[in-house]
């Protein structure tokens, strides 16, 4: 089952823009793999995962899921860019935007979304969340095909 078929089977696409609200709050996950565990294996649990997020939660906005495809800028990082490469290996960025993030520590004590989170849990060597505040957003040129 890939990430897709969740959601394609509620009739709504995983691939709509999102709008994030000037007020809202993001959180930042870092899922890093277990050796040997590539995204296929983890597909599923994170659609069903992401759906029990956004199916379920009212301080929910909106959320993105990324896969790490090993390229580092050199012009954006301080020190060695490729030690990037080396320390973290195969890893996800989960990204989702909630309303306060009161509201994202209730979803995450949530019964339902331990379940999910801890399923996801089996294939990860570790993970982080950090919160943030939003200071600063804006519109560049319109990417085209």
């Amino acid at each position: 089952m890939k990430l897709e078929t969740a959601q394609q089977a509620k009739g709504d696409s995983m691939f709509d823009k999102i709008t994030i609200p000037y007020e809202s709050v993001m959180l930042f996950n870092v899922v890093q793999l277990k050796e040997g565990v590539d995204i296929e294996h983890v597909e599923e649990h994170i659609g069903y995962m992401c759906n029990v997020v956004k199916n379920t939660y009212d301080g929910f906005i909106a959320g993105q899921v990324f896969r790490f495809d090993g390229f580092v800028s050199e012009q954006g990082s301080i020190g060695d860019a490729n030690d990037h490469n080396e320390t973290h290996g195969e890893h996800l960025a989960i990204v989702t935007y909630w309303s306060s993030f009161d509201e994202h520590e209730k979803s995450h004590a949530n019964e339902k979304f331990k379940t999910a989170f801890s399923d996801l849990a089996e294939f990860c060597e570790h993970t982080f969340e950090s919160g943030y505040s939003l200071l600063w957003q804006g519109n560049g040129l319109q990417y085209k095909d």
